[in-house]
């Protein structure tokens, strides 16, 4: 008897667990602030029904009441951030902490961790730059065309990418030209749009990452798309979860 009791109490704990990473995934990129009062309006609303807090009621929360994402976009969300999980689970970049495709700004979210072994390295920051154009790479292989998603905003993948790409140029000893030479670029769009000589060598070092993305994508084209397949239908999935998909890739493929 103390032993099924033991064992039920331990099924409730891992189930409550669950749900909370869960909970964490679908917060990804809100605040403190956002959780503390999302927590105490759910709070509120148990209250006023006289029950306990549900999940349901922290889930309701944290999507603040949006409308649910149109089915076209929420693939194309989940093609996007599948590609960068698989370039970055492939490259060896580091740990995979969530995706999710329903964040209240609109559009998807990776929590990507990153080794801190290597990561001085020319070879590290070509990986980096495949990893950052890997959405795009992803939606150009599996629809055929690519969005604004990886562009637009300071924090794009492009945005991203193309600072990256200018450091390595111009500040950490990596460039095509007197790599010797350090300059500290504050404003990268009035130094590259006077210079195109330089923003040609960046461009050709983001269309050969791009180049590599699509790449190790097509080479893992059967976890692109089962992960792309899970993260539409669960919306939002935890580390351990995208491990276990990518890594049952891998053991199907050493079989």
């Amino acid at each position: 008897m103390t032993t099924a009791s033991n064992d039920s109490d331990l099924d409730i704990a891992e189930a409550i667990y669950a749900a909370l990473k869960k909970l964490a995934t679908r917060a990804m990129g809100l605040t403190g602030a956002d959780v503390e009062r999302i927590v105490r309006q759910a709070r509120l609303k148990a209250r006023r029904e006289k029950r306990t807090i549900c999940y349901e009621d922290l889930e309701d929360g944290i999507r603040m009441d949006r409308p649910p994402v149109p089915y076209d976009l929420r693939w194309r969300f989940a093609i996007h951030e599948s590609g960068h999980a698989v370039v970055h689970h492939a490259l060896r970049l580091g740990p995979i902490h969530g995706l999710n495709i329903d964040t209240p700004g609109g559009g998807g979210y990776s929590r990507l961790g990153f080794t801190a072994s290597g990561s001085d390295t020319l070879g590290y920051r070509e990986d980096m730059l495949v990893m950052l154009m890997a959405g795009r790479a992803a939606e150009q292989i599996v629809i055929g065309k690519v969005s604004s998603g990886s562009a637009g905003t300071e924090e794009s993948d492009l945005a991203r990418a193309t600072k990256m790409a200018l450091a390595m140029e111009r500040s950490l000893g990596f460039g095509a030209i007197q790599p010797l030479l350090y300059r500290d670029d504050k404003d990268p769009t009035a130094v590259l749009d006077g210079n195109p000589d330089l923003a040609a060598r960046i461009h050709v070092r983001l269309e050969m990452a791009l180049a590599r993305a699509v790449e190790v994508l097509s080479e893992n084209r059967d976890k692109l798309d089962a992960l792309t397949k899970a993260l539409f239908d669960a919306q939002a999935l935890d580390g351990e979860a995208v491990k276990r998909l990518l890594k049952h890739g891998d053991r199907e493929r050493g079989s």
